[in-house]
């Protein structure tokens, strides 16, 4: 809708609620007075209303701003957290790793303990067979 055409609803609305006939306070107001006024009013009403809405939407807005940003602080430390605890658990995970392949490589040392051990055991024997053969 145009302006003229919102203008002459509201003097039409301001007509209808005055009616046609002068105010009872103060005699000396006709009906065109009455409907100026009413629509004065009604003007004066709707541009509180429109500044009380902006001020509702603009802090409605800021108060959705300092969410996102402390949103997004959490979301940043929470990836730093986890960022800490995939390092650390990288670092444990390395120990590990070299703590089991010490423990390998000594039980494989220990068991090329057992078998040269278990070898020269079998070479005597053999050598004592031998011998007792040859006699």
């Amino acid at each position: 809708m145009n302006k003229t055409t919102i203008s002459a609803l509201m003097l039409a609305v301001a007509v209808l609620a005055t009616g046609c006939k002068k105010a009872d306070n103060d005699p000396a107001t006709g009906p065109a007075q009455e409907a100026g006024k009413a629509i004065d009013n009604t003007a004066a009403n709707a541009a509180q209303e429109t500044r009380e809405g902006a001020a509702a939407v603009g802090a409605a807005t800021e108060r959705a701003a300092e969410k996102v940003e402390a949103g997004a602080e959490r979301a940043a430390a929470n990836v730093d957290a986890a960022t800490d605890r995939a390092a650390q658990n990288m670092k444990e995970a390395g120990a590990e790793v070299r703590q089991e392949s010490r423990e390998a490589a000594a039980e494989v040392k220990e068991g090329a303990a057992n078998v040269t051990e278990k070898a020269g055991k079998g070479l005597e024997r053999a050598g004592e067979k031998m011998q007792d053969a040859s006699k």
